[in-house]
């Protein structure tokens, strides 16, 4: 009896760009029981869990494939997937840019440069002094800041558009979650903050991070911009809001919350 060949979900990337497909109009990852192209020599197919009840793998490639929205296959940057792609899909690919971007910057160890192995889905070890390595997180937070009926929005200078979000930023070595958002709040704005909750969290593959979300009422001080890190930042009533960020981001669930409770009222 013939054994029964495996169909996979393929995440195949270059750089950021992800391969999609296009089926009777609409937008999906390939799937088969092969790669949908050649895996480049020297291009590790890494496992990385289930996609839709069947395995998922990703591989990088060294070049794009030329496609555009009238071929079957097309590659597009991971972010703007989020608006063709099931939900699925593209947090699953998340994790294979994640993975990929992983393995690229581990290939040797970080502590006497002999180059790894790999010894799971998400641990790699050096076979000279043993060190084991696992994928990196970078912990950011990002906190909604109410005044009255009013919600601060920001411009930051390394925003991909014009669009106006919320105060966020990285951990520090030594910091609390908690001390991170004041800080961070009074370093960009210098305002200071009370009444600190819990709101929520995203993965944030672009390219290892996750969000950590928050909201806060405003307590004190003028707005007085950090110029290198913004380049605009207000209260804002929900009349009068500017343009905010998309759907797929932490932001927008904290401005929609905030939203939703103000039409509620």
């Amino acid at each position: 009896m013939e054994e029964d060949i495996e169909t996979c979900g393929w995440f195949v990337f270059y750089k950021d760009q992800l391969l999609i497909e296009k089926k009777n109009g609409m937008y999906t990852i390939p799937f088969g029981t092969e790669p949908p192209m050649p895996v480049p020599v020297g291009s590790t197919i890494h496992t990385i869990g289930e996609i839709e009840g069947r395995t998922a793998k990703t591989f990088s490639v060294h070049a794009p494939v030329p496609g555009s929205e009238n071929d079957r296959h097309l590659m597009m940057d991971l972010r703007s997937s989020y608006d063709v792609l099931p939900w699925e899909e593209y947090n699953v690919g998340g994790k294979a840019f994640q993975i990929l971007n992983w393995d690229k910057n581990s290939r040797y160890c970080p502590m006497c440069g002999v180059p790894t192995v790999q010894i799971s889905p998400i641990a790699k070890k050096c076979p000279q002094c043993r060190q084991e390595i696992y994928p990196r997180i970078s912990p950011a937070i990002i906190v909604l800041i109410r005044r009255e009926d009013s919600i601060l929005l920001v411009h930051a200078r390394n925003f991909r558009g014009t669009f106006n979000g919320l105060v966020a930023g990285f951990l520090e070595p030594g910091e609390t979650l908690e001390e991170c958002v004041h800080r961070e709040v009074l370093e960009e704005t210098g305002l200071h903050i009370k009444n600190l909750k819990y709101f929520g969290s995203q993965p944030w593959p672009y390219p290892s991070g996750i969000m950590i979300g928050f909201t806060a009422d405003y307590e004190s001080g003028n707005i007085k911009l950090q110029q290198e890190e913004l380049s605009a930042g207000a209260f804002y009533t929900k009349d009068n809001l500017p343009e905010i960020p998309k759907k797929l981001s932490l932001a927008r669930k904290l401005i929609d919350a905030w939203l939703e409770e103000k039409n509620h009222l």
